[in-house]
């Protein structure tokens, strides 16, 4: 680890959360010391062996955390894989990294994601399980790991995947063998970063921020293991970019519970004249830095953390999305979060920061990552270099009992993790009533989609909450509409005045779909169009299987037919944001705005012209 002017810090000094390097798992619950897992493994997925739970003999590797369906895991099988087994060993180099010590005697085994449900042995013992394969678990090890420091054990994860099961938040990851349509190569098995921690016997959990106005923060802090009567809790808030402390906030820890709130009031925002100087935007993305120190009777550190949060609201109010309290259109770009050599998992971590940095470039304030959980990381990198970003969950196909327990469980779990990031301003834990087919004559998926969007307010109620983006609303904050008309003029029609307005919302959309169902009315929400362009154009080598909603004949109609379409927006009376379809090239459907390789299809500077009018 090292320090911002280059030096190597002690292992026991915590990092600066807002200047961390990008490879910390959980960005905003930050120690100093992890075992990093990911790396060569053992793999197998020619069958389903219980012997295996100890470890497998004539394994072939695999570079986890990349999926076996894609070339970086070096199986590259893109066909299906029901079941797979991986392995490998947890030695004495392993369990230091991890900062095991006198101090820091328990060690928890964590995942970041594995698709779709996991069951982890150590030394054949059976550890636990978990599904959902977008959202992290951790099991406590410490037990299984046993006491001898030399000892060298056997990890094993077992993971399914059924790739016909349509009641699994699946996302954009095709049923079929090969991919079709709008849906794209499957990725199966580990496919975040597993790593390993020591923490004390004591120790902070989960931390998570929320914004309640211009002047609070509120910290819900979790706990681990057992605490002494008596035992308090301290948080130190400063703004490192101008060296300025900002709050200390120190509470004692009362009843049985494992989850307290502590209220941090920023006292500098008591004057309105300054407030603007603190707040996070995607213009001026400033964060606060935080240590949270859990502290015995007798005055002693037991546990600490380092994180960071951002000070900001969103919100709607008179058919405008609303940052910081002002109007604030989002000029969104649609981001699958997906590499031809990884699959959903990124080639790199540095790939997480240039994604990030890749759609500021091209002019565009947010991002809406579709179908997908994205790492933490990336998060982190929106945060940091101000991205807005609309968390999103990734659909089931099939409505039943199963797929709502499912989605709503995995659902749940992806608000909880992600609810502390200042880029996160808006839910969609439905699309284009995927899941959810006959929303508009069915009560019961009616309900669905309305629970699916209240639960989440439940969770989190800082936040806008679509409640199926693109069309056919129940109870939205947004009007979300996709729309991919191709011609500018006739776009403009569209959006162009109030009148335009009452006859979209209140009729039926783009595709044929209606706008509002289940009793749904026009309360004046924001109206935005969240898909549109999708313009097909290949600069390079054809795809005999490419497509776009409508195709350019070269680069000059490409940016040409895209500009038509921005004009056709920013004509609008009414419309409060946009998304355009999409970041880049995904397999067959090559109507992204940069190849599959991240490089621009014209000069960058065309496609910001085109997107910003500027």
């Amino acid at each position: 680890m090292s320090t911002l002017d280059g030096t190597v810090a002690p292992p026991s000094v915590l990092p600066l959360a807002s200047r961390q390097d990008g490879t910390y798992p959980r960005p905003q619950v930050l120690r100093p010391r992890w075992a990093d897992l990911d790396g060569t493994w053992s793999f197998r997925n020619e069958g389903d062996d219980e012997s295996w739970r100890s470890g497998f003999p004539d394994a072939r590797d695999i570079v986890v955390p990349f999926p076996p369906e894609s070339p970086a895991s070096g199986i590259d099988e893109p066909g299906f894989h029901p079941v797979v087994w991986y392995a490998r060993s947890i030695t004495r180099d392993d369990l230091a990294a991890a900062g095991l010590d006198g101090e820091h005697p328990r060690l928890v085994l964590h995942f970041g994601a594995v698709d779709h449900r996991a069951r982890v042995w150590i030394d054949g013992q059976f550890i636990g399980e978990h599904e959902g394969g977008h959202t992290p678990f951790a099991f406590d090890v410490t037990a299984a790991l046993g006491t001898d420091p030399d000892a060298v054990h056997s990890l094993v994860v077992r993971a399914e995947d059924d790739p016909h099961d349509v009641t699994q938040p699946r996302g954009k990851q095709d049923w079929h063998e090969e991919p079709h349509a709008i849906w794209y190569r499957r990725t199966t098995g580990i496919w975040q970063t597993v790593w390993l921690e020591a923490v004390p016997t004591t120790a902070i959990q989960s931390l998570r921020w929320t914004n309640t106005d211009h002047e609070t923060v509120r910290l819900t802090v979790r706990l681990s293991g057992e605490r002494r009567p008596g035992a308090r809790l301290r948080v130190e808030a400063r703004w490192e970019e101008q060296d300025e402390h900002l709050a200390t906030v120190e509470t004692t820890l009362a009843g049985e519970t494992s989850e307290f709130e502590i209220v941090v009031p920023i006292a500098r925002q008591g004057n309105g004249q300054a407030e603007d100087e603190l707040h996070w935007s995607p213009e001026t993305p400033h964060l606060v830095d935080a240590t949270v120190t859990l502290i015995d009777p007798d005055g002693a550190t037991v546990d600490t953390v380092a994180s960071y949060f951002g000070v900001r609201t969103v919100g709607i109010d008179g058919g405008a999305f609303l940052l910081n309290g002002r109007r604030y259109d989002v000029r969104s770009v649609l981001n699958q979060g997906y590499w031809p050599e990884s699959h959903l998992a990124a080639p790199s971590r540095e790939a997480l920061r240039r994604e990030v940095e890749l759609i500021k470039e091209l002019g565009f304030t947010a991002a809406r990552n579709h179908q997908k959980i994205e790492d933490p990381r990336f998060l982190y990198w929106a945060d940091r270099l101000g991205l807005l970003v609309w968390g999103e969950a990734p659909g089931a196909y099939a409505f039943s009992s199963r797929a709502v327990q499912r989605l709503m469980r995995e659902w749940m779990e992806a608000v909880e993790r992600d609810a502390s990031h200042p880029s996160i301003v808006t839910w969609v834990p439905a699309n284009e009533s995927w899941g959810v087919q006959h929303i508009r004559t069915d009560p019961a998926q009616q309900a669905y989609a309305r629970s699916l969007a209240d639960v989440t307010r439940a969770l989190d109620p800082t936040r806008p909450v679509v409640s199926n983006d693109g069309w056919e609303h129940t109870n939205s904050d947004i009007i979300t509409i996709h729309d991919y008309e191709g011609d500018g003029p006739r776009l403009a029609a569209t959006y162009a005045d109030d009148a335009a307005r009452t006859r979209l919302v209140e009729g039926v959309g783009p595709a044929d779909r209606r706008i509002l169902v289940g009793g749904a009315v026009d309360r004046g929400q924001p109206v935005m169009l969240t898909e549109f362009g999708g313009v097909n154009y290949q600069p390079g080598a054809q795809r005999d299987d490419a497509w776009g909603y409508t195709t350019a004949t070269d680069g000059d109609d490409w940016i040409t037919r895209i500009t038509a379409l921005y004009d056709g927006i920013r004509a609008s009376a009414f419309l409060a944001g946009s998304c355009y379809t999409q970041l880049t090239d995904t397999m067959q459907e090559t109507n992204g705005l940069l190849n599959a390789d991240r490089s621009p299809k014209v000069p960058i500077e065309q496609i910001r012209r085109a997107v910003t009018g500027r």
